[in-house]
């Protein structure tokens, strides 16, 4: 306000300015103007002479205001451009995440800005931004993995970004749906040269380079549903609650090679195993590192392929030293599974849920759900962080 009161009080000191000489080069001397006891000046030269000292004044008074003008200008422009830099800074936008890494790692769960960079770069042109869009295209991915990453919720998000509620779901599963058809191949099976080189040396020491997955299913909380099908199908009497159950595989070095879709809490380790189509990527020689769950021998047998799982004590006072050993081996090896899905987990707290019922019921053309897609996304921006497991 005080800003604004000195502008108008200088505007008014110009416009009075501008008034004093605008009536000085209009006054001309009335010979015929008699004023009692006022003689009039008589027009000499020496009145003359006088007309050069006024318009010297007129050029200071005027460049003095000028430059009280610029001044001012070059001021409010300053303001105005660290104005915008603080909104800017107070929105989210590319200029928010460079140069900091933690802010990266923190809010999407990728190990760098340049990492984010490249996956923006990678996916940009699948994303739609109309000219009544309310986010731009990098909004949009940021969006997306702010909520996978932190779960947080629609309207947390929306008063985040300063949209409504129904923009940030439609914005998360249409880039979801980007994500799960660009970099979903980063889920890959390796071939039998990538296992061979790239094969840690624990691994090595135990079972060769013939070990070709880790294996192991996990569980997302889900909302209850209202049918009693429905809650009979995901109710899990491990978890106690109503959950969806991944597969999920990993190569020797740890990352994600394979993930499931999403099945029903109650149904067995053994039958997902069976029915999810892991058993298509099982070459013969392969050996399977799973646990007491995944009693899978026959199928896996049928491939010319072996599955290790510890030992079972039913019927037995005790374990021999043989299998006690080869236990203890596969405990040793089959703990990368679990330090995964650990990882996961954390890095995007989506996965562990509760997620909404429409995540698990609306299904696509392809017969997914959104929380496949989620799933499998997740499990790929995994892969782009490093191994959890040493080469060495």
């Amino acid at each position: 306000m005080e800003r604004v009161q000195q502008r108008a009080h200088k505007r008014k000191l110009y416009d009075a300015a501008e008034s004093l000489i605008s009536l000085g080069k209009s006054f001309k001397p009335n010979k015929d103007l008699e004023i009692s006891g006022v003689e009039p000046l008589p027009d000499t030269d020496e009145t003359l002479t006088a007309e050069p000292n006024t318009v010297a004044c007129q050029t200071d008074i005027s460049m003095s205001l000028i430059d009280d003008m610029q001044s001012e200008l070059n001021r409010l422009t300053q303001e105005n451009m660290e104005l915008r830099i603080k909104v800017e800074e107070s929105t989210v936008c590319q200029r928010t995440f460079e140069n900091d890494d933690g802010k990266v790692k923190f809010y999407t769960g990728l190990p760098s800005f340049t990492v984010l960079m490249l996956l923006f770069n990678y996916i940009s042109d699948e994303l739609i931004c109309g000219p009544s869009s309310c986010l731009n295209k990098f909004q949009q991915m940021v969006l997306a993995l702010m909520r996978l990453r932190l779960n947080l919720s629609v309207q947390d998000i929306a008063y985040r970004f300063n949209v409504s509620c129904p923009t940030v779901s439609r914005t998360f599963s249409h880039v979801i749906n980007v994500m799960y058809h660009n970099i979903g191949f980063l889920v890959k099976w390796p071939s039998r040269e990538a296992l061979f080189e790239s094969t840690p040396m624990e691994f090595r020491k135990q079972y060769g380079v013939r070990v070709s997955a880790i294996i192991d299913c996990f569980e997302v909380f889900t909302d209850r549903p209202t049918g009693l099908m429905a809650q009979a199908q995901t109710w899990s009497n491990y978890k106690h609650h109503n959950t969806v159950k991944f597969l999920i595989a990993i190569c020797p070095m740890g990352s994600v090679s394979f993930i499931s879709e999403a099945w029903g809490g109650r149904t067995s380790d053994k039958a997902i195993a069976e029915k999810s189509g892991f058993l298509s990527h099982i070459l013969p020689g392969d050996i399977i590192l799973a646990d007491r769950g995944f009693d899978i021998k026959d199928s896996v047998g049928l491939l010319q392929a072996e599955v290790k799982i510890p030992a079972f004590m039913k019927g037995k006072k005790q374990l021999s030293m043989c299998e006690v050993i080869e236990t203890r081996k596969i405990a040793h090896l089959r703990i990368h599974v679990e330090r995964v899905i650990g990882g996961i987990r954390q890095r995007y707290n989506m996965v562990g849920g509760p997620v909404p019922l429409d995540y698990v019921q609306v299904r696509d053309q392809n017969n997914l759900t959104l929380l496949d897609k989620i799933a499998k996304v997740a499990c790929s921006l995994f892969n782009l962080s490093d191994g959890i497991v040493s080469f060495d």
